[in-house]
């Protein structure tokens, strides 16, 4: 990793590194029979780090347990019952991030593309309502005239000019 490339990460990445190495080293050295805890402990601060800098490899990117263990390629209950305290550190790591991951930038952007295309399709669609109101009673008054002129025209009736409306 180049130095451009350490100094844009954020300091939670960081963190989250330096707890994972920190358990990852104290597991090994209580009992080296458990190197499944420490693959899981290496594998979900991985994956926090991921997460945190915006830059998922295998979940949406969001800022969840449910993606931080999609990410980590672990079932959530290995976060939520085994390594709770990998848990709230990530809890902790996001509320104490300034910005948000890239992904929720472009869905932001998405987001607002999306609600503005909304605003113009409603506008767009009150418009031809009102216009579909107006062809509807353009036909009801062109089906009474024609009531009207039937009436009027039957076999023995007389012919009577029509008279022009002023408009």
């Amino acid at each position: 990793m180049t130095e451009a490339q350490q100094e844009q990460r954020p300091q939670a990445a960081d963190i989250a590194t330096a707890v994972g190495a920190a358990l990852t080293g104290a597991t090994w050295a209580a009992d080296p029979g458990r190197s499944e805890d420490a693959a899981e402990i290496q594998a979900i601060t991985q994956a926090m780090v991921r997460l945190l800098v915006g830059v998922p490899l295998h979940s949406d990117g969001q800022l969840t347990i449910k993606s931080l263990a999609h990410e980590a390629g672990l079932r959530r209950n290995k976060l939520t019952h085994k390594h709770t305290g990998l848990k709230d550190l990530f809890y902790a790591l996001v509320r104490s991030q300034d910005h948000r991951p890239k992904i929720a930038d472009s869905l932001q952007v998405d987001n607002d593309q999306l609600r503005h295309k909304l605003t113009d399709l409603r506008g767009e669609h009150n418009k031809l309502k009102q216009r579909l109101a107006t062809f509807a009673r353009v036909v009801h008054v062109l089906e009474v005239e024609n009531a009207q002129l039937r009436e009027q025209s039957r076999p023995g009736a007389t012919v009577r000019p029509l008279q022009r409306r002023p408009r």
